[in-house]
């Protein structure tokens, strides 16, 4: 998946929409622990998700990367079977410290072999409010 000419719905706080919607896919809220790594780093991080989309996930951290900086992701669900992997972009950082924000960054997904986006869609579909198919 490229997601080089859309922009993500990426979540900058942890759920509150104080104005006017920018996403362009809705977000759906998922706290998963996520490992990711950095060009710099050899070992992988670990911190939790607050939401995915379509487009990308916000990872909750007190120490985000600086927007631009490509990032090695790797999730799998609760129940183990099924692993998410690609690579992201970070697109916003929310600083700690900053009043009504969750610390963190969003992750604009940028490279995603194809039964990673489908799971992803799929994990989005089931966690918003609606009818199901």
């Amino acid at each position: 998946m490229t997601a080089s000419d859309e922009k993500p719905a990426l979540a900058s706080e942890d759920g509150a929409n104080n104005g006017e919607e920018r996403r362009k896919y809705p977000r759906a809220p998922l706290q998963l622990l996520v490992q990711y790594r950095f060009d710099t780093f050899e070992e992988f991080l670990a911190e939790y998700s607050v939401n995915i989309s379509v487009g990308g996930v916000f990872i909750r951290t007190d120490n985000p990367r600086e927007e631009g900086s490509f990032v090695y992701l790797q999730f799998a669900l609760r129940d183990g079977a099924r692993l998410i992997e690609g690579l992201g972009k970070v697109v916003r950082v929310n600083p700690p410290g900053a009043e009504g924000r969750v610390p963190g960054m969003g992750i604009e997904f940028v490279n995603l072999d194809p039964e990673s986006v489908l799971l992803i869609e799929e994990i989005v579909a089931n966690r918003l409010p609606g009818p199901k198919a």
